[in-house]
């Protein structure tokens, strides 16, 4: 089956298999880009607020069941076209699922928030901001693309360089064996941690989103990155280029994909906005600012 990323307008699910593409057309042709079509799972190391309310009888909706093996999936349409599997439309600013850590989860949390390297530090690094966002992203997904290109610009000026959060990026490589070349998504972050070693991590990650091409295209290659390097002023090219080649990094990617699945994490982008005291909210796609702007304020009230 073709990988649903290039039909899914918002996020890349991890396992395509959950929804028809059909369902997938229809849910992306309906809206535009501020809608947020959401994937929503009771998830195997927090519980969701909502589900604590209605075990304590506070809610009265009736709780949707979740077996153990089994994702409950939400996608909207418009005109009366709902998915087998439901529907969850949020206009922007609205889609959040804020998940309560028990002791295990806060762990998990606690790993999400330390730098995978000392050069992939946490941008923003004010020791007084308690307010992390950290991205689950994929170098080959179309939509975290997307959300490089419409919101981090204004995510960065407006909210990180402002003193409100830091944000933190970790790989979730959910296309290595989905998109051609086979590994293309580690081989991409094994070369941003390696121009990090040089200081430019974060110069090195924003080259690869802005050279990544539509999904089914080739472009990850030893001679591609090396090039990116050169394009953003990695120094030492000899250093750069053994580090490449010796895969150094590869472990710590898989324990940062290791990490998205024991979160129970199902699609990239996914964005943990992690307040000290507060629960964490989930953000599941390349939301619009305006909703990093809402969640952020919920948890400044």
């Amino acid at each position: 089956m073709e990988h649903p990323c290039a039909y899914a307008y918002n996020f890349c699910i991890l396992n395509p298999y959950i929804l028809s593409l059909r369902a997938y057309n229809l849910a992306n042709e309906a809206f535009p880009f501020g809608a947020i079509v959401f994937i929503s799972e009771k998830l195997s190391v927090f519980n969701t607020e909502l589900t604590r309310k209605r075990k304590s009888g506070l809610a009265k909706e009736k709780a949707p069941v979740r077996k153990k093996s089994t994702l409950i999936v939400l996608v909207g349409v418009i005109g009366g076209i709902a998915a087998i599997l439901g529907v969850a439309i949020y206009a922007s600013g609205g889609v959040t699922n804020r998940l309560v850590a028990n002791d295990f989860g806060a762990a998990l949390v606690e790993q999400a928030l330390a730098p995978t390297t000392p050069g992939a530090y946490a941008l923003g690094s004010d020791p007084e901001v308690n307010i992390t966002i950290v991205e689950f992203g994929d170098y080959q997904c179309n939509s975290c693309d997307r959300f490089h290109e419409a919101t981090k610009d204004q995510l960065m000026s407006d909210i990180v360089n402002a003193g409100k959060a830091k944000f933190i990026f970790k790989d979730y490589n959910i296309n290595d064996y989905i998109l051609k070349p086979t590994r293309g998504s580690t081989f991409a972050s094994e070369a941003a941690y390696c121009a990090g070693e040089q200081g430019k991590f974060w110069q090195y990650h924003d080259e690869l989103y802005d050279n990544q091409k539509e999904e089914g295209i080739e472009w990850v290659s030893t001679d591609s990155l090396k090039q990116f390097a050169a394009n953003v002023g990695v120094a030492n090219m000899d250093d750069f280029n053994e580090c490449l080649g010796s895969h150094k990094y590869a472990g710590k990617i898989k324990d940062n994909y290791d990490l998205a699945q024991k979160l129970g994490l199902n699609a990239t982008p996914t964005f943990l906005i992690i307040a000290e005291g507060k629960e964490p909210v989930k953000l599941v796609g390349a939301h619009p600012y305006s909703s990093f702007e809402s969640v952020l304020n919920s948890l400044q009230e």
